[in-house]
């Protein structure tokens, strides 16, 4: 059973003593808890390996899609298939972080893969800032906490700059208009990249401009001219630009073929969002001790759970007993897309029979830890919560 601890000091004032009060007022803190999961530091030692075992599964997973030409299997537009190709075939084209979704890991559970977010994953305030400062409020160490996510975020933008050295550190950073939460996790993204050496701006998505020869431009409203920029950040989703917007998708292979600019995440990062690169895993890696029995047809020997291949906090999910009856269903946007079907598993819940999913963000190593907790399917309304190394 999941163990809490009551934090009962507000993050609030320990954000403005470090400098963060942007982040005061933005949806990050309503959903935030006064408590946090207690874990034995044995157990964030295997979170932090079983993220980075995991991610060298997907580097071999991913190559064998490619290798075998099976992007279509993953559902995959055809439109971003070369650039995924560019993008993979060039190491300066660095994956910048992602988050692992485990069930498990908490009271003897083993832990298993549930997904990794890896194109624009979000929770980086609440993982990297947020449940920091709530810690030191409440007059703990910060040794007791796995949080690295800040500090390892600014040594891949050190790393990107240091392997693009052609280009100039100029990053914009982009997000769909009208999304707080996203806002947020790209001031994160941003205030890391300053600190790397970056000059970093912001622009929503709609306001960007494309050119296939030159790159990606802001209008810079006191010149009135138009800045270029190097690096290129979007929370948007790459398949959402493939099955989208066919004309930027090709507008941003032939600039990032002319190296005009370099796109985080990479175009291969698609690879890995594809929730059918699950059941690629499950052949490759058959009855590994972190994967999900994980096929293109329903299970019949257990229950299961079908997902899309692009669905994101949990929307189209259904859970399913051995006979096919739905257990569990949430509606979603999702539902033009292919399904996976992938063994269901238990998460650890509490005296009060909440449900915890961990979070374990991967930038280059497994850098952090969180938690969101709420009911069997984890949607968009579930709660954060941090956690304490007891």
């Amino acid at each position: 059973m999941i163990q809490t601890r009551s934090l009962p000091v507000s993050p609030i004032p320990q954000l403005r003593n470090i400098g963060w009060d942007w982040m005061l007022g933005t949806d990050t803190l309503p959903y935030l808890t006064n408590e946090a999961v207690v874990v034995e530091s044995a157990e964030a030692e295997a979170y932090y390996d079983a993220a980075n075992q995991l991610f060298e599964m997907l580097v071999e997973a991913a190559q064998h899609v490619i290798d075998t030409n099976r992007f279509a299997e993953l559902g995959i537009p055809d439109n971003l298939v070369e650039l995924i190709r560019l993008s993979w075939n060039d190491d300066r084209h660095i994956h910048l972080y992602g988050r692992f979704d485990l069930a498990g890991g908490i009271d003897g559970q083993p832990i298993k893969l549930i997904e990794f977010n890896a194109d624009t994953a979000t929770c980086i305030p609440e993982t990297a800032v947020v449940q920091y400062a709530h810690l030191l409020a409440n007059g703990l160490d910060e040794q007791q906490q796995f949080n690295a996510v800040y500090e390892t975020l600014v040594r891949q933008f050190r790393e990107l700059r240091e392997q693009n050295a052609d280009l100039n550190p100029s990053l914009l950073l982009s997000a769909m208009r009208g999304y707080p939460e996203d806002d947020s996790n790209v001031a994160v993204l941003g205030e890391a990249a300053r600190e790397a050496g970056f000059s970093v701006d912001f622009e929503y998505v709609d306001k960007v401009e494309f050119s296939a020869e030159e790159g990606v431009f802001r209008h810079n409203p006191e010149s009135g001219q138009f800045d270029k920029f190097d690096f290129w950040f979007k929370l948007l989703p790459w398949e959402y630009i493939g099955f989208e917007e066919p004309e930027l998708a090709r507008m941003l292979t032939e600039a990032v073929r002319r190296r005009q600019v370099l796109i985080l995440n990479p175009a291969y990062t698609l690879l890995f969002q594809s929730k059918y690169i699950l059941k690629v895993m499950w052949e490759l890696f058959p009855y590994h001790p972190l994967l999900l029995k994980t096929e293109n047809g329903p299970l019949t020997d257990r229950p299961y759970v079908e997902k899309v291949f692009f669905g994101r906090e949990g929307a189209n999910v259904r859970i399913l007993d051995t006979d096919g009856g739905v257990k569990a269903e949430a509606p979603g946007e999702y539902g033009d897309y292919d399904r996976i079907y992938q063994e269901f598993v238990e998460m650890p819940r509490d005296g009060a029979g909440n449900h915890y999913q961990a979070g374990v963000f991967y930038a280059g190593e497994g850098c952090g830890l969180g938690f969101r907790r709420g009911g069997v399917i984890l949607d968009n309304g579930a709660q954060f919560v941090g956690h304490v190394i007891a």
